[in-house]
């Protein structure tokens, strides 16, 4: 009998065969080991994502939800009170002026690659990944200096789950406290002396005499701190990956820049980090003949319905000329991820500097150790091996 189990360390190794079966055979699925619904099929998690009077956000969207963090912040609410939260973010982020951030970005993205110059291994994530997304996001919300590694490592640990129990474990719990308690003083800093960074705008941002409240600013500089790394981070070691794994597609975006952005994208479809979000129905609703009560849970599948064949043509194949128009890697609906201009810009600026380096790789092992998260997709090491002008010419 088929069994999904979105909490199980072999969908996070690979959710694909699994989706397939969901989509073909169980397009509205209920997973007896999460206690929710899951849907598969891109038309049905594209439109729960519009229909928010359905699909609801207000009491989480991880599949582990992080405590009393729900409706306080843009991924935990619903319109109109979601519409305020969006708008007041957005402002901070426009008065920030983010492309500002564009030669920066190079300069810190340039030195990450240069130290892997003639190197013939190397791992990706703790050799060049983390080190660009990091300070990238240090210099965007204004974070001091010094705590470089270990806001890293408390970021990771938020967005991971226990597979047993299914739910954040202690470590979890305790990472998610001491990022509340990091924030609030690196809030309280920026308020007594302002500058122009994201931290000081959220503190201050204000549409009509509307401002953030604490507890918003709070958990919005929490979340975007823990985005900011691991959505980002996450996402570029499955671009990585990728490329690592397709030769013709990684020698043609090295050998011309022009070609990232195609390449981001279909990453994004093909094998994105943000695979499953959670809602709550507000109302009865009938799928493909299955009627979900009010109350209940509902996984929304983003990574199988970026493979739905329905959608995307040989969705299975990672094609550089697809130019996939609606994918779901940043979400969609009103929920669609207010950082994805930001995280675009600094993905492409990051691998072209990283190409200038390292043109040709592979990954070192066939087998990779993932992340524990039922939200989020990442390996937690991708060891590359350089490949030489004689290995592509034998090869």
């Amino acid at each position: 009998m088929f069994s999904f189990d979105p909490y199980s360390p072999a969908v996070d190794a690979d959710p694909f065969p699994l989706y397939k079966i969901l989509r073909d055979e169980h397009p509205v699925y209920w997973s007896e080991a999460a206690q929710m619904w899951v849907l598969s099929r891109y038309i049905d998690v594209a439109g729960a994502g519009t229909n928010w009077q359905v699909f609801s956000s207000a009491q989480g969207n991880l599949m582990t939800e992080l405590p009393n963090r729900a409706g306080a912040t843009l991924g935990t609410t619903d319109p109109p009170r979601h519409d305020r939260l969006r708008g007041l973010v957005q402002h901070a982020f426009m008065k920030r002026n983010l492309e500002a951030l564009a030669e920066p970005m190079r300069d810190i993205a340039r030195e990450a690659a240069e130290a892997l110059r003639g190197r013939a291994q190397f791992e990706f994530i703790a050799d060049f990944s983390s080190k660009f997304t990091v300070r990238v996001l240090f210099a965007a919300l204004g974070l001091p200096l010094g705590d470089e590694q270990t806001v890293r490592d408390k970021a990771v640990l938020m967005v991971q789950s226990d597979p047993v129990s299914r739910a954040k474990g202690p470590e979890h719990l305790a990472a998610y406290a001491w990022m509340q308690d990091y924030a609030a003083g690196v809030i309280a800093q920026r308020r007594a002396a302002p500058q122009n960074d994201l931290i000081s705008h959220f503190s201050m941002a204000e549409i009509d005499g509307d401002r953030l409240d604490e507890r918003e600013v709070l958990l919005t500089t929490t979340t975007l701190i823990m985005a900011g790394i691991e959505s980002l981070g996450g996402f570029m070691s499955m671009l990585a990956l990728n490329l690592a794994d397709f030769a013709d597609v990684r020698r043609a975006v090295a050998a011309d820049p022009s070609l990232l952005p195609d390449a981001v994208e279909e990453s994004l479809r093909y094998n994105t980090s943000a695979q499953r979000f959670k809602r709550c129905l507000q109302s009865d609703l009938t799928l493909h003949g299955v009627t979900m009560k009010a109350g209940d849970f509902v996984c929304l599948a983003y990574g199988s319905a970026n493979r739905d064949e329905r959608q995307f043509p040989n969705a299975d194949v990672y094609d550089l000329k697809r130019k996939p128009k609606g994918h779901l890697g940043f979400g969609g609906g009103v929920h669609a991820c207010l950082g994805s201009a930001i995280a675009r810009m600094a993905i492409k600026i990051a691998f072209e500097e990283f190409h200038k380096v390292v043109p040709d790789y592979t990954r070192t092992a066939p087998q990779l150790d993932w992340m524990p998260s039922s939200t989020f997709r990442s390996p937690l090491r991708l060891e590359m091996t350089v490949e030489s002008a004689a290995t592509r010419h034998a090869a």
